[in-house]
Formats: structure tokens, C-alpha cells, sequence
């Protein structure tokens, strides 16, 4: 007589068509539930904190790109770079400890652990420290590369004529250098989409948030093949939609590039 794979996810005795076009990512062996009410709600999740991330991420690093390529070869550039890069050679394990000692410990400003963000809700105070430990890196990174593209772009010659114009220095930056310079990080922020998916495994294991890095390490540490495998599918999937959008992105963005 047929029996069910697993008998608490209530699967059919008899053989079926399904599969994860039919939407059946299978069973959760750690969980006992099916893979899908299991990995929706935790992408939920890991999707509230990326979105946070890029929101404080994004502006700062472009700011701070924007800055430095500005001034090049000043003081506030050489202050700018160098804090760019300690923060992009700190990794997220080393900061997220420096982070909770620092506001949790010692100031007690914030929550060290994020786990009540998934029980009782998103707050300042349980949400902070994981957002600011995911951002931190990006932000050196992205503001690296908008400096360098901001540098190149200051020095084209149609930023000379804007000059010899008489426009004002803020007035060259903003209507003509800047919409140029933030062409290729474009194609940064995009790539840190794939990123993100490697960096909320520490993270969300650091803090207890229970998202989808976390539930990506509990799939692993118990053998539960089938969520490892829905894990693994949603990673490729997000890796191959940001990398399709950063192409097509950068075509739009650069008339060069639709010309040819």
C-alpha cells in the first residue's frame, strides 16, 4: 500500500504531477510544515530589512562619492576615502559585534538582538543595528566608485565649457556632471541585490532575525534538503533578475550604449 513521504505536510499517498511550477517546493523536514509557508514568510521578512538597507545605503554612499570626487586631492577627499575603504575592508561579522558593544552594551541606545522584530514587530530599537550592520559595507563600496566616476567626469571637456560659461560650481555639478557620474553605479547598487543574499546569512544569524539567510542556515545545519533547495532557487532567481535589470538599466542610462 502507498504511503505519504512525510505525514505531516499532508502530501497524497498516491504519485502526483507537481513541482515547483504547480507551486509544491515540497516538504520541511526541520519545520514540518511545507516548504512554502516556510520560505514566503521568511523572504517577507529578509525583503522588509533589504529594502531598509538600500533606503540608508544608497543615499549616504552616493553623497559621500559625490563629495569626495568633488574635492579631489583634498582633505575631505583623502578623510572620505579612507573611511570608504576601512569600512568596505570591515567584515559584516566584525562590524555587527563592534556595532552591538558600542549601542547595545555599553550605550544600551539600542536592542543587540533583532528576534523581536519577528514576534512583536519592527521597531528603531531591534531593527537598527542590522540595517546599519548590512549598510555599512555597501556604502564604502558604492561611494568608491561614485567618487572614481565623478572624478572622470569632471574632467571632460564639456564640464570646462560649462565653466568657461560662467556657471557656478554647484550649478556644473548638479545639471551636468552628476546625471553622468551616477551611470555606472548604477550597475553597483544593482549588484548589490546578490550581495545583500550573502549578507543577511550573517547577519540574521548574528541578531536572531528570523528571515531568509536564517532560515537558509537552519535548512543546512538539519539536512532539510527540500527548503535547501527552494533556498537555493530563490537565490539564483534574485541574482539572475537584479543582474538582467542592471543591464537593461545601464543601456537606458547611457545613450552611448542605445546608439550603438
Amino acid at each position: 500500500m502507498a504511503s505519504p513521504r512525510f505525514s505531516y505536510c499532508d502530501e497524497p499517498a498516491e504519485p502526483y504531477y507537481g513541482g515547483i511550477l504547480q507551486g509544491d517546493f515540497g516538504c520541511s523536514t526541520k519545520f514540518k510544515v511545507p516548504v512554502a509557508e516556510k520560505l514566503f514568510p521568511a523572504l517577507g521578512a529578509t525583503g522588509i530589512l533589504m529594502f531598509w538597507v538600500m533606503v540608508v545605503m544608497v543615499p549616504v554612499a552616493l553623497l559621500i562619492g559625490v563629495l569626495a570626487g568633488m574635492r579631489e586631492g583634498t582633505r575631505t577627499d583623502r578623510t572620505l576615502s579612507v573611511a570608504s575603504i576601512a569600512t568596505t575592508a570591515t567584515p559584516e561579522y566584525v562590524s555587527g559585534v563592534i556595532f552591538a558593544v558600542i549601542f547595545a552594551s555599553w550605550l544600551g541606545w539600542l536592542n543587540g538582538s533583532a528576534a523581536t522584530a519577528t514576534r512583536q514587530g519592527i521597531s528603531f530599537y531591534n531593527f537598527t543595528l542590522p540595517v546599519m550592520t548590512m549598510a555599512i559595507y555597501g556604502i564604502g563600496y558604492i561611494a568608491r566608485m561614485t567618487r572614481a566616476s565623478m572624478v572622470e567626469v569632471m574632467t571632460q571637456q564639456y564640464i570646462r565649457t560649462a565653466r568657461l560659461k560662467g556657471l557656478g560650481f554647484r550649478a556644473v555639478v548638479i545639471k551636468h556632471a552628476l546625471r553622468n557620474a551616477l551611470i555606472a553605479p548604477f550597475t553597483v547598487i544593482m549588484l548589490q541585490f546578490p550581495w545583500l543574499l550573502t549578507g543577511v546569512v550573517i547577519v540574521e544569524v548574528m541578531f536572531r532575525y528570523q528571515g531568509f539567510g536564517f532560515t537558509l542556515v537552519e535548512a543546512a545545519s538539519n539536512n532539510d534538503i527540500d527548503l535547501l533547495l527552494g533556498c537555493s532557487l530563490v537565490s539564483v532567481f534574485v541574482v539572475l533578475s537584479t543582474q538582467l535589470i542592471s543591464d537593461v538599466g545601464y543601456a537606458y542610462l547611457n545613450p552611448r550604449i542605445r546608439v550603438q
